[in-house]
């Protein structure tokens, strides 16, 4: 059922049948350290370059997710998968054997929150039993590909974030699952004129905080009924931002908010700045953290907020600003 511009209210809600998650060492020594699926020790997943080791690590947690689910691979009948680099290539060779009918995704970091809808709306209009979602991104590789090489040296600002190196991917299906997609609503892109490429988390807040208000007049919904709203990577600087644009747009969400990126590391002990960032914060937090709970009924309905800065290379060197979009997930507990 359509709900205002932009939302889906599923009447056969799709289930979440399961999820994996594949990291790094930094994001392995972390706080959600021990719930990760598979934790490489070098980051490299045993591959000559970091844009391969990041293919590795959307094949790995694949096979993960599809091996978890129990769900014969012939019965997924299409793949969404999406990462930040150029092409998405990490995706066309990390997904190139293993065979699924695939949809490129690119939504920057918001890519999981883009599959999700995605491959939420392909099973619950019957044109898929089974569809497999998956996102990747790798510290390295988005450094070279967005700021500097890293042995430049550069300083890095408070408002920067740490780009995780993770893939997570998730089994979706009709049925027999630990979570339902219950509803979407489709970010827009919104540009406020930030031109800080190390500041992604003030380019993310206001599309963050205008999909949060859309998806609560869409839903007629009220604060109190989700147990947690669940940003992607805005980081404490974005945090800040978003809660304080709610609060000027009628909502205080400050009691209620959680944002990944805060989530995945120790800032001091880690030295990650505002946090964490890339397509692998929430997919890999949602896989490891937010379903299990959900399936233990700790919470009963979240809404997942992954945000995304869609910016280029090319774009930030011609001084473009860096505008942002934000898709909002609501996922109840079964």
């Amino acid at each position: 059922m359509r709900k205002g511009r932009a939302s889906i209210e599923f009447e056969h809600a799709p289930h979440i049948i399961c999820g994996a998650s594949v990291v790094g060492p930094k994001e392995g020594a972390g706080p959600l350290g021990c719930l990760f699926d598979f934790v490489d020790t070098d980051g490299k997943m045993g591959q000559k370059s970091w844009e391969e080791a990041e293919s590795q690590l959307q094949k790995k947690a694949a096979e993960l997710a599809v091996q978890k689910s129990a769900v014969p691979r012939n019965r997924i009948r299409y793949a969404f998968a999406g990462d930040l680099l150029g092409q998405c290539v990490a995706s066309s060779y990390g997904m190139e054997e293993e065979g699924y009918p695939l949809f490129g995704v690119y939504g920057a970091c918001s890519t999981m929150g883009e599959t999700l809808s995605l491959a939420s709306m392909a099973i619950a209009a019957d044109y898929a039993e089974y569809a497999l979602c998956v996102t990747s991104s790798h510290f390295a590789s988005a450094e070279r590909q967005f700021r500097f090489p890293s042995d430049y040296g550069n300083q890095r600002p408070f408002s920067a974030t740490w780009t995780v190196t993770g893939s997570a991917a998730l089994v979706l299906g009709q049925e027999n699952g630990i979570a339902r997609v219950t509803g979407i609503t489709t970010g827009r892109i919104i540009d406020y004129g930030v031109r800080d490429s190390m500041n992604m988390g003030a380019a993310m807040a206001p599309a963050a905080a205008d999909t949060i208000c859309r998806h609560f007049q869409d839903f007629e919904a009220e604060i109190p009924s989700y147990d947690k709203i669940i940003t992607g990577d805005l980081g404490v600087v974005g945090q800040k931002i978003l809660i304080e644009l709610m609060k000027e747009k009628g909502y205080d969400i400050s009691s209620r908010h959680m944002d990944c990126g805060i989530e995945i590391f120790n800032a001091e002990q880690q030295d990650t700045h505002a946090g964490g960032s890339g397509c692998g914060c929430s997919a890999v937090t949602l896989a490891s953290y937010i379903l299990p709970l959900l399936e233990k009924k700790t919470w009963k309905k979240i809404l997942f907020v992954p945000t995304g800065a869609l910016l280029s290379k090319i774009s930030f060197n011609e001084g473009q600003s860096v505008p942002g979009i934000a898709h909002a997930v609501r996922i109840e507990a079964i």
